[in-house]
């Protein structure tokens, strides 16, 4: 294999040497990450919110905060995941020039990082309601132990799909700080929606993992992968229909919804198991499933 995902190319390239091992330890070369831990925060703040017409200045602003923690928290995962794997790492081609894994960055330049990434999702996560706030350090948790999952479980997929989903939760509580049904409707599509878009990222990866003993959804389901992959992404569908009809989507949203599963299902007929090249562009067009989601939200009952 020749592939790599550290590509220090656009605006990477022009930051000072220094500097950019850092932007690459926090994957900020690779938006893709953020995307998907930040739209279901911002699917569930237009749900909760019945559209954009329901959305004023401090709801806005909390729109405003899940971007930067997302960011901020995406880097910081990131980090917390190279420390855990940066021995695996040196041993698999697309990951074996990564900051810690290489030696550019040692381990206290990068608790370091840690600290400031964590310190700055602290301070916007405790200006959100009391709920979000008891949810936001629970999520922690799991981000803590989510690096060792691949090794102990053939379904680390799952508890990615647990771990990186918690905006679902988030974003309705930091609006109206209660949980009900529809955001946990949500949660349960953003749930099964991640374990489909990480089994296509895991192909990747399949020879690599196996030699050096780590477990995925690739591995074990293999040639069935897009048998698995499309239950996964039937059931997302649903409960996301479910969420938005108990949410009080109107018949548009419902509607425009129907476009992101028809994006999923365009997703299974194009993606090719065995191309690493194909599985990684199948992977990053899940941002573009986001943004239709997100727009069938925001014109709730426009």
């Amino acid at each position: 294999m020749s592939y790599t995902d550290i590509k220090r190319e656009g605006w990477i390239s022009k930051l000072p040497d220094g500097v950019q091992p850092y932007a690459v330890l926090m994957r900020l070369d690779r938006p893709i990450g953020w995307w998907l831990l930040l739209l279901p925060g911002w699917w569930s703040i237009m749900l909760a919110m019945s559209g954009i017409g329901g959305m004023f200045g401090h709801e806005w602003y909390i729109f405003a905060l899940f971007f930067f923690g997302a960011v901020m928290m995406r880097g910081a995962g990131c980090i917390i995941n190279d420390i855990w794997d940066r021995d695996l790492d040196r041993q698999v081609e697309r990951t074996k020039t990564r900051p810690l894994a290489s030696g550019e960055i040692n381990l206290f330049q990068a608790g370091v990082l840690l600290f400031c990434l964590l310190f700055i999702s602290l301070i916007c996560l405790l200006q959100m309601q009391p709920k979000a706030i008891q949810l936001g350090f629970l999520s922690i948790i799991l981000v803590g132990v989510y690096p060792y999952m691949k090794r102990i479980t053939w379904w680390p997929q799952a508890f990615l799909g647990l771990t990186f989903n918690f905006g679902a939760l988030m974003g309705w509580a930091a609006v109206l700080d209660t949980i009900e049904l529809p955001t946990l409707l949500l949660y349960l599509s953003c749930f099964f929606w991640t374990i489909g878009y990480d089994t296509i990222y895991a192909h990747q990866d399949k020879a690599d993992d196996e030699l050096v003993g780590v477990k995925s959804t690739a591995l074990l389901f293999g040639s069935r992968s897009k048998v698995l992959v499309f239950t996964v992404y039937l059931l997302a569908y649903c409960f996301l229909m479910a969420a938005a009809k108990m949410g009080g989507g109107d018949a548009v949203t419902l509607s425009l919804l129907s476009l992101g599963g028809m994006h999923l299902m365009w997703q299974i007929h194009r993606w090719i198991p065995d191309d690493a090249d194909n599985s990684l562009r199948i992977f990053k067009s899940n941002r573009d499933y986001g943004l239709l989601v997100l727009a069938a939200f925001m014109l709730n009952s426009i």
